[in-house]
């Protein structure tokens, strides 16, 4: 009989062990495959040294202070303009973290921009996200790009990006994150091409500036990129590759904490319209320059313009397993809509 209860035992501790190491076999595949918006691991790009050049073209002359003007604008040209124009927005930071803006501007020409910080939940385990408001400054800070141009024309008329505009990696390491940049730009003003500098240097249109978001990659995406739209986000529409449809995003529009409950895959404006806002980013076409819409109206004289380039916390490309990478910010702006 005790050897009958030994042995009944010695079963029950192989059982155990061997459901133990299936949980643990389960668990290891389930954190290998798992893939999260925002980077719930909490990792970084590295944009170091960050790589800007905005070129005009048909007419066009472009500027950093409204004071020297030249055909290319290069990295240097934007850190060095606070020079010569003290009040500059010039925010190129070394390193970038997810961020996320609905568009909205500020009363001081500044764009909202939400910081995203991911945590677990103590009782359930599901992700909640909070979101901290972010402000521009000037130098290698913040977790985004934000830099004023200025375009000096003698004629009114459209002005596009051609299609030498996109973002790239520097190396040869794609691993996605590219498919979740976004650009901004935010028309602040215009003046007389005679006006005084610090007259254009303080253009500022405030809370009615217009705004054009705009996603280079939106076609593309990695396996991962379309696992996180499904799982987080229920998009099932996307495939991996390139020749997706744009899909638009929950951008945030208010900040909000982990008090508010605000899970993931409740990160949008049908849940949370309190935080959340729809947004539809303008892309550009693959059929040719003069099929591209127009990136800004442009009145003849000086139109000043602020830029914004940052990764968004809200695309389904942001995922752990996108983040890292050195990013190249490349625009070419022109005049000429017939322009190849």
């Amino acid at each position: 009989m005790k050897k009958n209860n030994k042995k009944k035992k010695a079963q029950m501790k192989k059982r155990r062990l061997l459901l133990s190491l299936l949980l643990l076999v389960g668990t290891g595949v389930f954190l290998g495959t798992a893939t999260y918006a925002w980077f719930t691991a909490n990792q970084t790009v590295a944009v170091n040294p960050i790589d800007v050049n905005v070129a005009a073209q048909s007419g066009l002359q472009i500027s950093a202070d409204a004071k020297n003007w030249k055909s290319i604008l290069t990295t240097t040209d934007i850190t060095s303009a606070s020079g010569t124009y003290s009040t500059a927005k010039n925010q190129l930071p070394t390193q970038m973290a997810p961020v996320s803006t609905a568009g909205i501007m500020n009363a001081d020409g500044t764009m909202e921009m939400f910081l995203g910080q991911v945590s677990a939940d103590e009782d359930d385990g599901n992700f909640i996200l909070a979101a901290s408001k972010e402000t521009d400054q000037n130098g290698t800070v913040g977790n985004y790009v934000v830099y004023d141009m200025f375009l000096r024309t003698e004629t009114a008329g459209q002005v596009y990006l051609t299609t030498n505009s996109g973002i790239t990696f520097a190396d040869d390491a794609d691993n996605g994150i590219k498919n979740a940049t976004r650009v901004a730009f935010s028309v602040l003003g215009n003046t007389r091409s005679d006006d005084r500098v610090e007259n254009m240097q303080q253009l500022n249109a405030g809370a009615a500036a217009p705004v054009t978001i705009w996603e280079p990659n939106y076609d593309d995406h990695t396996s991962y990129g379309v696992a996180n739209a499904r799982d987080t986000y229920g998009n099932d529409d996307l495939v991996a590759g390139t020749g997706n449809d744009p899909v638009a995003y929950d951008g945030i529009k208010a900040k909000f904490g982990i008090e508010q409950g605000i899970t993931l895959g409740n990160a949008n404006a049908t849940a949370a319209g309190a935080y959340f806002q729809k947004v539809t980013p303008q892309i550009q076409t693959e059929v040719g320059f003069s099929d591209y819409k127009a990136l800004v109206n442009l009145s003849a004289g000086v139109t000043k313009i602020r830029v914004y380039f940052w990764i968004e916390g809200q695309d389904v490309d942001c995922e752990n397993n996108a983040s890292g990478g050195n990013i190249t910010f490349d625009l070419q702006i022109s005049r000429n809509s017939s322009a190849a």
